[in-house]
């Protein structure tokens, strides 16, 4: 009697239906979300393309050799003002540009070099932070895309529900609902990278703005150097 009640028992566990584990990749998910997460990939694609252009250009800039303005002083003292302006081609840098308008105005009053020089720098410093407004502006608008998948998700689950009258459904819910949730999530994950790579580049530009304006004093104190020379044996 046991041995007949344990294969019965066998027979059906044996028999009895199988249950499938259900699983969905991240492209199956995306899908899910609707035409705004296609919104989304073109503006994280936009944001990773400004933020590796913006890197490599930043990190290019921010450049300088330690021996840079040490030979420049040496040319100046020397009375070497092509050798100075062909060191300053060599090197396609803000910092170097800015010297050489500087060095190509030497006679002129030291007004007008600190003008020049100060000109150079700002074209220069537009010219690194073009293009971060547009990061900054993805960081904000990635998530505002999101929540209104989220708005366009449950206007769609709560029609559906009132299509279906007393018939209501889960699965008709399924598809607004996974609007709702999926786009918030994707607009989230681009906004939040986009806004740490904005920070990230835009501290970048403040350390080249540093060294801009450090090398900047350098040159002027090095062109004052023979004023003062010169006021020195006037007073002796």
């Amino acid at each position: 009697m046991l041995t007949t009640l344990l294969q019965a028992n066998l027979e059906a566990i044996e028999n009895a239906p199988v249950q499938q584990e259900m699983s969905i990749s991240i492209l199956e998910m995306a899908a899910k979300g609707g035409w705004l997460m296609i919104v989304l990939l073109v503006l994280s694609v936009i944001a990773i393309f400004i933020f590796g252009k913006k890197w490599f250009q930043i990190g290019q800039a921010g450049k300088v050799d330690k021996n840079f303005m040490n030979d420049i002083r040496d040319y100046i003292h020397e009375g070497k003002i092509k050798s100075a302006i062909t060191l300053c081609t060599k090197y396609d840098t803000p910092v170097a540009r800015m010297i050489e308008t500087g060095i190509n105005r030497i006679g002129r009053p030291l007004g007008d070099i600190q003008t020049a020089v100060d000109n150079v720098g700002n074209a220069e410093v537009a010219r690194l932070e073009k293009g971060l407004p547009y990061l900054a502006a993805i960081s904000g608008g990635a998530p505002m895309i999101g929540f209104l998948g989220t708005v366009i998700g449950m206007v769609q689950a709560f029609f559906n529900m009132s299509n279906a009258g007393s018939n209501v459904d889960i699965t008709l819910l399924s598809g607004g609902i996974y609007t709702a949730m999926i786009t918030t999530v994707g607009g989230l994950i681009v906004g939040i990278l986009a806004y740490f790579a904005y920070n990230f580049l835009t501290a970048k530009v403040s350390d080249v703005v540093a060294k801009m304006e450090n090398t900047t004093i350098q040159f002027m104190d090095l062109l004052n150097e023979p004023a003062e020379k010169e006021t020195e044996k006037a007073e002796e």
